[in-house]
């Protein structure tokens, strides 16, 4: 680990302003991904910010009957909130399927949102990566990408993002909300927070320099049945590869997003629309545009198979 130097920020404002002294400076809350990163040196920050003293700590209900979750809310509290098990469960089983309890116990709500990928060619520095490194190239094209992504994918990247917390909040139609050095905010739907790889997937999210997530509000609770089925390699402690959620409404419509198959959460309009029509229409809608390799291409058939089964459920939750 390369020598940083390091400071607590009391507000949010004074996170962000500090930020913009300092170019290249990271937040920290949790730490359960960026430390490891800073010991493998793929993340070498001249300064870090510590978050934790900023008082975001809380979820609070909104005017409009949703939820406003503070961006430092640890995935415990999250998961166990009475309000988000029962009117926002996919996002409550979404959070229990990732990781284990010490690190949901550190994991923030914010950090989850960031956490950077799992490609195995991205933490290993002897490899090409564009996301590590621009310009360096993939490694992971044409190398081994079992777990990376069918679609969604670049030239330049085949990555996938790791979040089950993000993959529920897809679900939800969530929004992030933050603010900037000048003390301006900014509010940005979920839908639209992760940048597609391109020719630049060092660029991941929709974040300006030293901007800062101070919240995600969740929408009024749309109701229906929530379901999080997650495929991993073992039963516990491994990232997805793939996992769905699923909200069913009585009529049989709702809304479905996968997990573990691009970059982002991976939800359209047209899969929300074929719902009624069973699992192959939505996987056909979501996925039908997929280009997998030799080594994933059992992913388009799982995760047809892990929507049939919650269809087929008959009301009992997957997690």
């Amino acid at each position: 680990m390369k020598t940083f130097t390091y400071q607590r920020a009391r507000t949010p404002a004074e996170a962000a302003e500090a930020a913009a002294r300092h170019p290249g400076a990271r937040f920290i809350a949790g730490g359960t991904n960026l430390l490891d990163l800073m010991k493998l040196e793929i993340e070498a920050p001249a300064h870090l910010i510590d978050v934790n003293g900023i008082g975001l700590d809380k979820i609070e209900p909104t005017p409009e009957g949703g939820l406003r979750v503070g961006a430092l809310v640890r995935n415990t509290d999250l998961a166990a909130d009475a309000t988000v098990r029962s009117g926002y469960a996919v996002l409550s089983r979404a959070l229990l399927a990732g990781a284990s309890a010490q690190l949901r116990n550190k994991a923030t709500t914010a950090g989850n949102l960031l956490q950077r990928t799992r490609c195995p060619y991205f933490y290993d520095t002897n490899q090409a990566c564009n996301k590590r490194q621009p310009g360096s190239g993939c490694s992971a094209i044409g190398g081994y990408s079992r777990q990376l992504a069918v679609v969604g994918a670049s030239d330049a990247c085949i990555a996938t993002h790791p979040s089950d917390m993000a993959v529920g909040m897809r679900a939800l139609d969530a929004v992030v909300e933050t603010v900037r050095a000048d003390g301006a905010g900014r509010r940005i739907p979920i839908a639209e927070f992760y940048r597609p790889p391109g020719a630049t997937p060092h660029l991941e999210n929709a974040l300006l320099p030293g901007e800062l997530i101070t919240a995600v509000v969740l929408p009024a609770p749309v109701g229906g049945r929530h379901h999080y089925q997650k495929v991993r390699d073992r039963a516990s402690y491994a990232f997805a590869l793939v996992s769905v959620a699923a909200i069913v409404q009585p009529d049989g419509g709702g809304r479905v997003a996968l997990g573990g198959v691009a970059h982002q959460p991976w939800r359209s309009a047209a899969g929300d629309a074929a719902l009624p029509r069973g699992a192959r229409a939505v996987i056909a809608a979501l996925l039908g545009k997929a280009a997998p390799t030799k080594d994933n291409a059992f992913k388009v058939a799982l995760a047809e198979r892990a929507l049939q089964s919650i269809l087929a459920d008959g009301g009992k939750a997957k997690s």
